[in-house]
């Protein structure tokens, strides 16, 4: 997956799509749930949940909380371009393989670390 915890993404799909003002909402990625390819945004897809009083909390009430939304309902935004965009993953010359931007092309972060295997050899 190519959406990690701390990404800026914009919603795509889903009721949370446009805000108040009719613009994209955007949020940062608060956690991935891997194994089910869902996400939370923070402030998209808000539930109230009931929570009854107890010691840890005495008053009780609607407590409301965020809920995974699919991978697929998000795009990411190039902290260059600003912009949602779609991305790649790509290999540099000393081996490490990293995430970019479809639309601007510039890199977003580093997925693996170096490897011999993969750098560019240069011809003598």
């Amino acid at each position: 997956m190519h959406i990690r915890v701390g990404d800026l993404v914009e919603v795509i799909a889903g009721a949370d799509r446009r805000g108040a003002d009719g613009a994209p909402t955007r949020g940062l990625v608060l956690q991935v749930v891997e194994g089910r390819r869902k996400v939370i945004v923070e402030g998209v897809n808000r539930v109230y949940k009931l929570v009854r009083p107890s010691q840890r909390n005495p008053q009780g009430g609607r407590l409301s909380k965020e809920m995974p939304i699919d991978i697929s309902n998000v795009k990411l935004v190039c902290p260059e371009c600003n912009q949602a965009t779609r991305t790649g993953a790509r290999y540099l010359e000393d081996g490490s393989k990293e995430r970019y931007c479809k639309k601007c092309g510039k890199g977003i972060g580093q997925i693996s670390p170096p490897k011999p295997s993969r750098a560019r050899r240069v011809n003598k």
